[in-house]
């Protein structure tokens, strides 16, 4: 069974920082790109951070580059999300997600929310 359960989520002032954990499980967790995703009610789902299976190439939404940073441990399944001087604007749900777009296939976990205070 697939599985990606995330953690690290909370409320934090302005210029804070949260460090981002998704848990991966049930699939082969170096196949696949890791990214994160964030949502706010009444917007498209955006991208904040996407990584490749070994590292190699890595994406990120202007809106934080300089201030977050991705990174994945294939030996954990795990993929984190350090956040630093969140904005006001960062709050969102974050969503934890796995590719492997040459075969269609796509995992979402259910979220962790962040919510940064001004």
């Amino acid at each position: 069974q697939v599985q990606l359960v995330e953690s690290g989520g909370g409320l934090v002032q302005a210029g804070g920082s949260l460090r981002l954990s998704c848990a991966a499980s049930g699939f082969t967790f170096s196949s696949y790109t890791m990214g994160w995703f964030r949502q706010v009610p009444g917007k498209e789902r955006e991208l904040v951070a996407r990584m490749s299976r070994a590292g190699l190439s890595i994406n990120y939404a202007d809106s934080v580059k300089g201030r977050f940073t991705i990174s994945r441990d294939n030996a954990k399944n795990t993929v984190y999300l350090q956040m630093n001087s969140l904005k006001p604007e960062d709050t969102a749900v974050y969503l934890c997600n796995a590719e492997r777009s040459a075969v269609g296939i796509n995992f979402w976990g259910k979220g962790t929310l962040v919510t940064v205070s001004s």
